[in-house]
């Protein structure tokens, strides 16, 4: 049978070395010999899936998944723990931010206006010179009459009738004199019209203590009665005068235009202008610092 299948066959039969690599292939390849379009067919076959081996692997790195989960969740965990006191700190630092920046902002915009308000008090003032005739004499000096005053004067020793009094006889001069403080190496002095505290003299004789004050509810009420008037002098309605202000009289007012005269840092003068241009001034007020 052998001899006969060998004569019938038209491809001649494998030799024992081409058995032993045919035994050797289909070891490795499947068993393929002599037959490439088998072999072909072989090699040509899809591996396996990465799904399948991902399996394999998704199982055997679960244990490890969990643990970088767990170590994820710590580390958010303590990231946000470590973040709640840089937010407590970052806003405490704006906070002082916000507090530093309004106090020189406070401070710049009060430079400003004093150096506005220097800039403004030019050589013509409004003088309004009023108070009760029992009461105390008040000055007033204004850049125009809706202003805030530039120097307002309390005598505390010389009523409003006796100032009066002095003009109706003739003319009258009005010292006020302040001592000159020493200062400390890089400060500067003050200004001459912002001095607190003044000794006062009407016509060479000494009529006690000035002090400058802040315009308040009642001063306002007084400047903004006589606002409408440039020039003149009367006594104010009171209708809610009661108790000691009703004891102390009439409120009476003087008002006018002053000339502004500059000696130095340590004088100025305010020269009252008649309306009329006749005549000299009948009221003059002198600032010194002695």
């Amino acid at each position: 049978m052998a001899r006969a299948f060998r004569a019938a066959s038209p491809l001649p039969l494998p030799s024992s070395s081409s058995r032993a690599a045919a035994a050797s292939g289909g070891t490795g390849g499947g068993g393929g010999g002599n037959f490439p379009w088998l072999s072909r067919k072989r090699l040509g076959a899809k591996p396996p899936s990465p799904q399948r081996r991902g399996g394999q692997e998704r199982e055997g790195g679960g244990d490890e998944a969990a643990g970088m989960g767990t170590t994820t969740r710590a580390a958010r965990f303590s990231a946000t723990s470590s973040a709640e006191p840089a937010e407590v700190q970052s806003s405490s630092s704006s906070r002082k931010r916000a507090d530093a920046l309004a106090r020189l902002r406070a401070a710049f915009l009060a430079a400003i206006t004093h150096r506005r308000r220097r800039r403004q008090l030019g050589s013509s003032l409004t003088g309004t010179i009023f108070g009760r005739r029992r009461g105390r004499v008040h000055v007033a000096l204004q850049t125009d009459t809706r202003s805030p005053p530039v120097l307002l004067v309390e005598m505390a020793a010389y009523s409003t009738g006796a100032l009066v009094r002095e003009m109706s006889s003739g003319l009258v001069r009005l010292a006020l004199e302040c001592e000159k403080q020493p200062i400390n190496p890089g400060e500067k002095r003050r200004a001459l019209l912002e001095e607190p505290t003044w000794r006062a003299y009407c016509n060479g004789r000494k009529c006690g203590f000035a002090v400058r004050r802040e315009c308040g509810a009642d001063e306002w009420r007084v400047l903004g009665a006589v606002e409408p008037v440039s020039v003149g002098a009367g006594v104010l309605p009171d209708d809610a005068a009661a108790g000691a202000a009703a004891e102390e009289g009439d409120l009476m007012y003087m008002r006018a235009r002053f000339e502004r005269v500059v000696g130095s840092r340590d004088s100025e003068a305010f020269y009252m202008m008649n309306p009329d241009g006749s005549g000299g001034p009948e009221l003059s007020i002198y600032l010194l610092r002695v």
